[in-house]
């Protein structure tokens, strides 16, 4: 119940942040610098353990955070909301509002992310191929995230939002196995 709640309490925040940017021509560079500092807090342990740790005074997280912000999110208002995370005990949502917001962009630029994983890394023409035929069966401008799991065998599964194409020697192989049983 509680991750449900953070994820619509994440998708308010990342929707403020958004609007302020759709208004001020500057989503793009916005989700840019909220993507960042949600990949330093998922990276950064001592990060997370001095702006979580109740042993700091309020005071003493928001000057870490203070020190940290002008690197890497200069814009006033990714700034201004991480301060308010950190004031309001929530900072730990950054990485969920930032994904709430990529997608509010993608959205917005009518773009999708696939993840497509292989059995092997993908040549840049092969992952190409992919891409264009994925963007045929979306009607919608692709971004592929490339992912490998040896565990596939061959082969390579796409997911696309709600849509899985599984195309895999590992299904494959489960499938004649299924047949040969029955």
């Amino acid at each position: 119940m509680a991750a449900m709640g953070g994820g619509s309490v994440a998708r308010r925040y990342a929707r403020a942040l958004f609007g302020i940017g759709v208004d001020s021509g500057t989503f793009a560079a916005l989700g840019q610098e909220l993507g960042d500092l949600a990949a330093l807090w998922t990276s950064s342990a001592e990060l997370r353990q001095a702006l979580e740790n109740p042993v700091f005074r309020p005071s003493e997280k928001r000057a870490v955070l203070e020190q940290i912000l002008p690197r890497v999110a200069p814009t006033a208002e990714v700034r201004r909301l991480a301060l308010l995370l950190l004031e309001r005990r929530r900072i730990l949502l950054l990485p969920a509002i930032a994904r709430a917001y990529r997608d509010l962009a993608d959205a917005h630029t009518g773009q999708v992310r696939a993840k497509v994983t292989s059995a092997e890394l993908l040549a840049p023409a092969a992952l190409e191929r992919v891409r264009r035929s994925l963007e045929q069966r979306t009607g919608k401008k692709v971004i592929v995230e490339a992912a490998v799991d040896a565990a596939l065998i061959g082969g390579l599964v796409a997911q696309v939002g709600d849509l899985v194409l599984d195309g895999s020697v590992r299904t494959q192989l489960a499938d004649l196995r299924q047949k040969l049983v029955n």
